[in-house]
């Protein structure tokens, strides 16, 4: 075209040539880029208020960055419903997975630094570690731990990490993946995975000389200046302001499973067990949206790109695609990397036990949103998530607080496999069995990777319990035919059903969740008893 025009001009009059270059200027002018909207403090208030009254939070702190500043963070709401204690932007909180983005930045740094590289089998690094699958064991390499494509089954082996505290240790974890049987090809799918992210520290912590607790406080918190955050044992008395998990039990925020007075040291703490205040959330995002010389040097370009890189393709839900025309959605190093409206985002959110977290970048902006919730808050999480993105994105198109909660709470179109499930049995209808009911069953059971558990005579009744999960303990009565398993604790998401077989030396347990929908980290299916002693 511009020859074609170049020709013309040679012989064309001046009032022609300005009139063509006016004309060039328009369709110009007409598509030129909308400046980014830029959420205004009063609008993102309304919208984190509305959430609150719509799901009756306990507390939640939030942060907004706008082109690389800080334009909205303030708290709501108790630390501990009816405390008084106010959640502040210097309270807190577990942030959950939102830990696997810090443990994947350690090791970039490690690799900045050339003491690992990301194609390093694991094996250079951990030589005990081993998958069900030799070759797999031998070709997996440090990149492979990151991005849950390594054919475990979903939340395979979480029963290692939660309920806390237990006494599986690091090295546990390492040696029990070898007997977790494969859902999947190595390298052909996605399924989320929080081991191989316990994995990834052990790995980090052989490469850098130091645990992956004094790592992180080394290679993060020390130079991002996040002095707020926590990983490992602290004494909950020197944290502050420290938010507490709560569930909806009648109606209330009710406290459940409170840290006590010394905070253990888990094993999880790589896959999700770092907690933040909103002030080191904000640092740590403005890193990532607007790094300075200090924050390049601690981590340069090459290793920034290395993060955001699709690397596993996940699925993408109707809901995802309805709200935000998402047409790719993947798993990075620690984040998850997707289009919505049309624009690039990298996110991660986190869930642990009356404790909600999400994080979400807009890099293209320098903008993005955090926040952290005290309670259930899943609905809540999505929610305002989807109304936050919408202010920087598509702020006429929103559907507000209430029509975005309303479309969530709409039922779905039954299905034909739906409709067929059976109704799951009321626990109400449970009939305790005796330990002369059991006999057959009655004495240790081990599992190659959980370890043992004691089905024993406990009182008039027969006690399941766990000898690495202390926490795991109930009373085994029969409903609708079956052994059924009510835990005792609350820390203990899913009750579970009991399925026994054999006869002699050959007989065997199997374990499956009451409702086959429920936490994947309750992951009872993966597990594999035989008998090997006793009672006494």
């Amino acid at each position: 075209l511009r020859d074609r025009l170049d020709d013309r001009m040679t012989s064309a009059p001046r009032w022609f040539l300005a009139l063509l270059v006016v004309a060039l200027a328009l369709p110009a002018a007409a598509v030129a880029r909308t400046p980014p909207a830029t959420p205004s403090p009063e609008a993102i208030d309304a919208a984190v208020r509305a959430t609150i009254a719509r799901y009756q939070l306990p507390g939640i702190a939030v942060g907004v960055v706008a082109d690389g500043k800080v334009v909205y963070a303030r708290g709501h709401g108790e630390t501990v419903a009816g405390s008084g204690q106010p959640v502040t932007g210097a309270t807190l909180f577990k942030i959950a997975s939102n830990s696997k983005a810090m443990t994947a930045a350690v090791l970039a740094r490690l690799v900045q630094q050339g003491k690992l590289d990301w194609d390093d089998p694991v094996v250079k690094h951990l030589p005990a570690f081993a998958m069900h699958d030799p070759w797999v064991t031998r070709n997996m390499t440090v990149r492979d731990l990151l991005v849950h494509n390594s054919g475990l089954p979903e939340g395979g082996g979480d029963l290692m990490l939660w309920p806390e505290p237990n006494l599986f240790t690091r090295d546990d974890i390492v040696r029990g993946l070898r007997h977790i049987p494969p859902a999947y090809g190595f390298r052909a799918g996605y399924a989320y995975d929080n081991l191989l992210y316990v994995v990834a520290g052990q790995v980090a912590a052989a490469a850098g000389g130091a645990s992956y607790e004094d790592l992180v406080r080394r290679e993060l918190f020390a130079p991002l200046g996040l002095a707020g955050c926590r990983v490992g044992a602290f004494r909950l008395a020197d944290a502050g302001s420290v938010a507490q998990p709560h569930a909806r039990v009648d109606g209330r925020n009710m406290l459940t499973r409170p840290d006590a007075d010394l905070v253990p040291e888990i094993a999880s703490a790589p896959a999700g067990g770092i907690r933040c205040t909103l002030d080191e959330m904000l640092a740590w995002m403005r890193n990532w949206l607007a790094p300075d010389a200090a924050q390049l040097a601690w981590l340069g370009p090459a290793q920034r790109a290395e993060m955001w890189k699709a690397r596993t393709p996940m699925p993408i839900s109707a809901l995802r695609k309805r709200w935000d025309d998402t047409h790719y959605y993947a798993y990075a190093y620690g984040f998850r990397v997707a289009d919505a409206d049309g624009e690039w985002t990298v996110s991660h959110t986190g869930t642990l036990g009356g404790m909600y977290s999400m994080m979400l970048l807009l890099p293209d902006r320098r903008s993005g949103f955090v926040f952290m919730i005290n309670g259930e808050g899943g609905n809540a999480r999505t929610v305002l998530g989807e109304v936050l993105l919408k202010l920087f994105t598509a702020p006429d198109a929103s559907l507000g607080v209430n029509g975005y909660a309303d479309d969530l709470a709409r039922p779905v179109a039954p299905t034909a496999v739906a409709s067929t499930k059976p109704a799951l049995p009321d626990i109400a209808a449970r009939v305790p069995v005796t330990a002369a009911q059991m006999h057959g069953w009655l004495g240790t059971w081990r599992d190659p990777w959980f370890g043992e558990v004691r089905i024993c005579a406990a009182g008039d009744g027969v006690e399941w319990r766990a000898s690495k999960s202390p926490r795991m303990h109930g009373r085994i009565s029969l409903l609708a035919g079956r052994h059924f398993l009510h835990w005792d604790d609350e820390a203990v998401d899913e009750d579970a059903w009991l399925d026994f077989s054999g006869s002699g030396d050959a007989r065997s347990l199997r374990m499956a969740k009451r409702n086959p929908e429920g936490d994947f980290s309750s992951d009872y299916e993966h597990l594999a008893f035989t008998r090997v002693g006793g009672c006494d």
